[in-house]
């Protein structure tokens, strides 16, 4: 976990899911989804997300690299970041080590694993899980 994300204090809900990796933090309470990032903590309500769409931006794109030496070959290929989604919230809530501050509609493009993604869907009732 990284030493510089901001302790979320005085969730709303039960705490069902948070899921910390490097420089990014989900959780999901049964009424708010907290995005972590280094010293600052993006809040809104559950009921406040519009839509959860995949998102793949033309510009990922597959790459090979190709390492020769003598008479030996190796290839690897790396491939964009599956489960990014785009995120479109009526209403944020952003805190950063200044203070709190509404966001009003923003939209985010965020990596979410499949279990996140599904509670987010359960507990903010939404129509079904895209894929």
């Amino acid at each position: 976990m990284n030493r510089d994300f901001l302790q979320i204090k005085e969730l709303e809900g039960e705490l069902k899911i948070s899921h910390k990796i490097k420089d990014l933090g989900l959780t999901v309470s049964t009424k708010e989804f907290i995005v972590q990032k280094p010293h600052v903590n993006y809040r809104c309500s559950l009921s406040h997300i519009v839509s959860i769409l995949p998102y793949n931006h033309p510009s990922y794109k597959q790459m090979d690299i190709v390492h020769e030496q003598d008479s030996r070959t190796e290839i690897t290929t790396l491939k964009p970041v599956t489960g990014t989604y785009k995120l479109d919230i009526e209403n944020v809530q952003l805190q950063n080590r200044s203070g709190i501050f509404q966001l009003g509609r923003t939209e985010m493009v965020i990596p979410i694993q499949k279990n996140i993604l599904e509670a987010i869907v359960k507990y903010g009732q939404m129509a079904s899980v895209p894929t």
